[in-house]
């Protein structure tokens, strides 16, 4: 049971790593709650994210992402829904006035609840997550090495796994450069104005993109 060879996991842990250092929504929305609030709501953010994550791999291990995979239909509705949110956040953001927990007292930042659930469905409504967890994680599955489900769930959290020795450092690296940043009503208006450009591009990106 689970018998591998020290070669799988070194492509295996190489491939999660480059994977939890790329650049997309999820870190965006992380490290935009950290710099914006404080730490304690870019890891409530990276919660749920893991928590969306997690679903993922569950979903693979049951072979559900194979129906969103082969389904065009179901590929379509799930992407549009992830983009309308992930844009329907930047425009949250755009309309900030700018004090939304950028020069509000630490127990005044925005409910860290409210963060996670967030978080959750920015990961679990971008659709390329699920295929990419449906194209990867097959690949490490070892004949007589024990059930498909069991070794697809077992690297499923081994990918969450490596990103806890990956994301926490950011957001105390990004809680300590938002503590470096003037606490303003200004600058917090800019911020937003950023973070809420970034997400509508993201909306967008994933709008327009393929399988």
């Amino acid at each position: 049971m689970f018998d591998y060879t020290l070669a799988h996991w070194v492509t295996f842990v190489s491939a999660a790593v480059l994977l939890n250092l790329s650049p997309g929504p999820d870190i965006a929305f992380i490290l935009g709650h950290t710099i914006k609030s404080g730490i304690r709501s870019g890891f409530a953010a990276l919660f749920g994210v893991w928590s969306g994550a997690c679903i993922h791999v569950l979903m693979t291990a049951a072979g559900l992402s194979a129906i969103l995979a082969a389904s065009a239909l179901a590929f379509s509705a799930v992407k549009w829904i992830g983009a309308a949110y992930l844009i329907w956040l930047g425009i949250q953001a755009l309309r900030s006035t700018g004090d939304g927990g950028w020069i509000r007292e630490t127990d005044q930042a925005p409910a860290k609840s409210r963060i996670y659930r967030q978080g959750i469905l920015v990961s679990l409504l971008n659709p390329k997550v699920a295929i990419f967890f449906l194209a990867f994680l097959p690949q490490f599955v070892v004949e007589g090495a024990g059930p498909a489900w069991a070794q697809l769930l077992l690297h499923g959290s081994l990918i969450i796994a490596v990103a806890a020795f990956i994301e926490p450092p950011l957001v105390l690296l990004g809680g300590r450069l938002a503590g470096a940043l003037p606490r303003n009503r200004k600058f917090g208006l800019w911020l937003d104005r950023g973070l809420g450009t970034l997400f509508v591009a993201l909306g967008i990106r994933l709008a327009i993109s393929t399988r």
